[in-house]
């Protein structure tokens, strides 16, 4: 799950193999993630698991004694499996449930994490300071306006900000400013009332579409299921630089943005 819409999908896709399910063994091969597992991860075994929810990209598997905390970095990924085969090289973590199955945490590049939390989550550091989950109503043109008052960066860098919302990633990005018509480099802190309304809706419709589709066709995403996203096919500009603009024609421009690729209309975007 490279980017906060892929976390969405795999959510979508596990969590009916895991809510209600208890924890009877937790598998660590190699604690040396991100951030080393904690032992205390064992308190999960005999917890039932009562919810998996996400927060940005984290994914949220909360229990009686505590809430686990997954974080899939650059190319980690989350498998359900059963029947379980043999772990290879790069899977680090298991929970084996009463299923039968196994939730097997993957990551190659080990950027990925793994935290046990005991306290309340409101007090989780790498939680507490994130903007409003995309999809919520607290995501609003209010809420932006206020997140980007006197801002002079490029309006898409700070739509990628968890600070301002989370789980917009690079491709959902170009995809909302295209579809509300704003210039990508326009700084955020000048956009009026109206035109974050549009924003705001656009980013929600990109969002949702990309959830139903299946999440984006990225080199180290899979679903729950193993099969890659196909939300991909669906996009307007980004991956699409030099060609044509859906709507008017135009050449697509292709720029460098907070080093990431964007993607834009210049007659389309203002």
């Amino acid at each position: 799950m490279p980017e906060l819409p892929e976390v969405e999908v795999t959510r979508l896709g596990i969590a009916p193999h895991l809510e209600g399910r208890v924890v009877e063994e937790v598998i660590v091969r190699n604690p040396r993630l991100r951030w080393p597992v904690d032992p205390l991860i064992q308190q999960l075994v005999g917890q039932t698991i009562l919810s998996v929810t996400r927060r940005a990209k984290y994914l949220l598997v909360d229990t009686e004694a505590g809430v686990l905390i997954l974080h899939l970095g650059m190319s980690g990924s989350l498998r359900v499996l059963e029947p379980v085969p043999e772990p290879g090289k790069h899977d680090h973590l298991d929970l084996v449930l009463d299923s039968g199955a196994v939730l097997r945490l993957n990551d190659p590049r080990r950027f990925g994490a793994a935290i046990w939390w005991q306290l309340p989550l409101d007090a989780q550091p790498l939680l507490n300071k994130l903007g409003p989950e995309p999809l919520t109503a607290a995501f609003n043109a209010d809420q932006l306006a206020t997140a980007l008052k006197g801002k002079t960066s490029a309006i898409k860098t700070a739509l990628m900000d968890n600070h301002v919302v989370v789980g917009v990633g690079n491709i959902y990005a170009n995809e909302a400013l295209f579809a509300a018509g704003i210039h990508p480099k326009r700084a955020a802190g000048n956009l009026s009332k109206a035109r974050l309304a549009k924003l705001v809706e656009e980013v929600k419709a990109v969002l949702a579409r990309a959830i139903q589709q299946g999440g984006t066709t990225l080199k180290d995403f899979t679903q729950a299921d193993g099969k890659p996203g196909y939300f991909v096919q669906q996009l307007n500009v980004y991956g699409r630089g030099g060609q044509a603009c859906v709507q008017c024609g135009a050449q697509l421009k292709e720029i460098k943005l907070g080093q990431r690729a964007t993607v834009y209309c210049g007659h389309c975007q203002r």
